[in-house]
């Protein structure tokens, strides 16, 4: 049984392959299988003979169309005629007996290949054939530097030439110099001029909106504290760095991609599609336009989604007292909205960073699992650090829509405040 099924792997694979299938070798395995011919030279012996005839004929001496068919073939019916073979005919086809017995041996075969190469005729040179020209000792090849051909030799009276063709000369030699010195002093005067009318026009980089907020500090700063101790995540420009200093927001000004600017101390612009949301958990968060919202749970989550697109908010629900004052950590270790991708066998994390801004902490990460309908989700994860307790702002959606969860999570996040 263990022969019969290592016989049938070999079928898989190795193939319909005529050289790799002797007789023996292709031969059913039945229950006295032991007195079946040995696989040994005589199996090698017969893949030379069927390399000879598939390289004089051109083709396999057998059909190689189906693994199954050629095992039987080999074994019930003879080879194709080497009528082709000419000389190599009677050794081809005394290669390719079934019988490995009645092959001919090594030396055997040795010699008769010997014998006909021996006996071969030359082989005809045909009728387009050059005679090449007869060799002459006397005539050597001149072994000349490169160029030595062409290149015309200074005589003395070139050299000695009027001088003013020198002069010439030398005025066409110095004129590319002369121009690109014009250009570069060129180009330097116009990026002065560009600097100049840069420094006296532009508006000053603090002349923004975050003069409107009083001169006690700054806009986005206020905005996020507040009177009443609101709190939420600075906007955060893309291609910034992981780690922000409080001074960055100093300036007041916002990116005008971020797709939100602050008016006021409580008012949030959001972009063209969303609505600002104030959530009766406790927070005010932009929500693209039509979603719909599901009420707090067990899990102290708040949900919003449409189609296959979620906004989770938890608003608060585990404080730093238990799970420590490290939003990364929490991120990586503790937080229960990231449980799938700690527990998928196949899962991928990119962009985890903490952030420090504006006496706010918080850690933000990009991260992809299997859903449990066997679909492949991508989420954008934000955890900041609140009055001692955890917010957390995450965007689920379908691994292909990346640039719309992204988008969708960047006026979550920029937008969020916590209200309660």
């Amino acid at each position: 049984l263990a022969a019969e099924r290592a016989r049938q792997v070999r079928m898989t694979v190795v193939g319909p392959v005529t050289e790799r299938w002797a007789p023996e070798q292709a031969g059913p395995v039945h229950e006295n299988w032991q007195l079946a011919a040995p696989i040994g030279p005589a199996t090698d012996l017969w893949a030379l003979g069927a390399l000879l005839f598939r390289v004089v004929q051109g083709h396999a001496p057998y059909p190689e169309e189906n693994t199954a068919e050629l095992v039987q073939v080999v074994c019930a019916e003879p080879p194709a005629f080497a009528e082709e073979c000419g000389p190599l005919r009677p050794v081809v086809e005394s290669l390719l007996r079934q019988d490995p017995t009645e092959r001919p041996d090594v030396e055997e075969l040795r010699g008769w290949l010997r014998s006909l190469v021996r006996s071969a005729p030359e082989p005809e040179a045909g009728a387009h054939v050059v005679m090449a020209p007869p060799v002459d000792p006397r005539r050597l090849p001149i072994v000349r530097r490169r160029g030595e051909l062409v290149r015309r030799r200074r005589t003395r009276q070139s050299a000695a030439g009027p001088a003013r063709h020198k002069r010439a000369r030398d005025d066409r030699r110095t004129r590319p110099h002369r121009l690109g010195r014009s250009l570069l002093l060129l180009i330097l005067l116009a990026l002065a001029a560009v600097v100049v009318y840069a420094m006296v026009f532009m508006p000053k980089a603090g002349s923004g909106s975050g003069n409107g907020d009083g001169g006690g500090g700054s806009g986005a700063v206020a905005d996020r504290t507040g009177a009443a101790g609101e709190a939420g995540p600075a906007p955060r420009p893309s291609g910034e760095t992981s780690t922000r200093q409080p001074a960055e927001e100093g300036s007041g000004s916002r990116s005008p991609s971020s797709g939100a600017a602050q008016t006021g101390a409580g008012e949030t612009r959001v972009a063209q599609g969303f609505t600002l949301r104030e959530d009766p958990a406790g927070f005010r968060v932009a929500v693209a336009n039509g979603w719909n919202r599901t009420p707090q749970n067990g899990r102290g989550q708040v949900i919003y989604s449409q189609g296959d697109f979620q906004l989770i908010v938890v608003p608060g629900r585990d404080n730093t007292r238990t799970f420590g004052g490290d939003p990364l950590s929490y991120q990586r270790e503790s937080e229960p909205e990231l449980q799938p991708f700690r527990d998928s066998t196949w899962a991928t994390s990119s962009g985890m960073r903490r952030i420090d801004v504006g006496g706010l902490t918080m850690a933000e990460g990009q991260f992809t699992w299997t859903g449990s309908d066997g679909r492949q989700l991508y989420v954008r994860n934000l955890a900041v650090v609140v009055g001692g307790a955890y917010h957390v702002v995450q965007v689920r959606g379908p691994e292909a829509e990346r640039d719309e969860v992204t988008r969708l999570y960047e006026q979550a996040e920029q937008s969020y405040r916590a209200t309660g």
